[in-house]
């Protein structure tokens, strides 16, 4: 048995993480931390854990973390990851990193984008990026996984392999998606307030989401030259799921027969990501690890449909998935 321990364990990913590790024949959660007052039963903040998983809360260090767990499941903040991964990989454990800590390529992305100074900047651009389907050698190896973000997961999957064979242009791609509120995290917000967000779509952070360089940086490894991306993300009044429709300009010539047949080729083998003839929704991926592609010639452009739980393959179920990649496991243990 692997036994894992998961950091900053009151959020919506922790949560989905330990809904999905419970269901894993080869892990033991061990420890769940939190700086609580008092070491409250991690299901007295989630209640659907009751008869679970009943664990205390505890403020532990990354060497009381080490003497525990194999794994750890880093679900901090951004910002906060790099101040504890360093001390918990010099203590034995490898980790899986959720947050945006090690996504980036270089130290002064990260400062533009996220107003800090990283404070583990050798590791930037060193760390494997936790997309199996596309890194899936690299994370088997791999004592630090940074965990791809869900925005940056919708759309880095349809647009890797078209880049790479060519069938797209790498300039002028528009990456329209819209995500469920749970998206932005627990911590009470005004703009995720309910009569703020009920029945209501609204865009957020136009020009300026942390998502933007992530998708950029990643889906520029599989391209000729550095793709240009706009990328506009709305609130949408749901819990969960994103749908990102993506435009681009196909090469000369290219349909939706060969679009799907480079998918096809890249991901036919795939068991979570399924190419569809229909138009996807979002219950149509909710609480499975699935991402749904298709897509649409429309008047010289190319619409990329993809789908997916923002929670799920967009955080919780990518961290299963690269756990299980980093342990020789099948990559569908523990997972929908």
């Amino acid at each position: 048995m692997i036994k894992v321990a998961l950091l900053g364990a009151t959020g919506y990913t922790a949560l989905e993480s330990i809904k999905h590790l419970l269901r894993h024949p080869e892990v033991e959660i061990v420890a769940v931390t939190s700086r609580q007052a008092g070491n409250p039963p991690v299901s007295s903040v989630h209640p659907s854990l009751v008869g679970r998983l009943d664990l205390p809360l505890e403020d532990l260090s990354p060497a009381e973390i080490g003497k525990r767990a194999d794994v750890v499941f880093c679900c901090l903040p951004h910002c906060a990851s790099a101040s504890v991964v360093p001390d918990l990989l010099a203590a034995g454990t490898r980790v899986v990193d959720l947050s945006a800590d090690y996504r980036l390529d270089d130290a002064t992305t990260y400062h533009d984008w996220y107003g800090q100074t990283h404070v583990d900047p050798t590791r930037l651009g060193q760390t494997v990026y936790g997309l199996p389907e596309l890194f899936r050698d690299a994370i088997a190896k791999a004592d630090l996984v940074a965990n791809p973000g869900c925005y940056a997961t919708a759309a880095i999957l349809p647009l890797a392999p078209l880049l790479k064979a060519g069938v797209i242009e790498p300039d002028d791609i528009i990456v329209d998606a819209k995500s469920g509120v749970s998206g932005a995290g627990r911590t009470p917000k005004l703009m995720t307030h309910f009569p703020e967000c009920n029945e209501s779509l609204s865009p957020y952070n136009v020009g300026r989401h942390r998502h933007t360089p992530e998708i950029e940086q990643i889906v520029a490894r599989h391209a000729t030259s550095r793709p240009e991306v706009i990328f506009t993300p709305q609130l949408a009044p749901m819990d969960r799921g994103i749908l990102a429709t993506i435009y681009v300009r196909p090469a000369a010539g290219v349909t939706e027969q060969q679009i799907t047949a480079v998918w096809q080729e890249a991901y036919g083998d795939e068991r979570f990501i399924r190419l569809v003839d229909h138009l996807p929704g979002t219950k149509d991926t909710v609480d499975t690890n699935f991402c749904d592609l298709t897509a649409r010639a429309v008047r010289g452009r190319m619409l990329l449909i993809s789908c997916l739980d923002n929670l799920v393959k967009g955080a919780a179920g990518a961290a299963v998935q690269n756990f299980n990649c980093m342990h020789g496991f099948p990559e569908t243990l523990g997972l929908l």
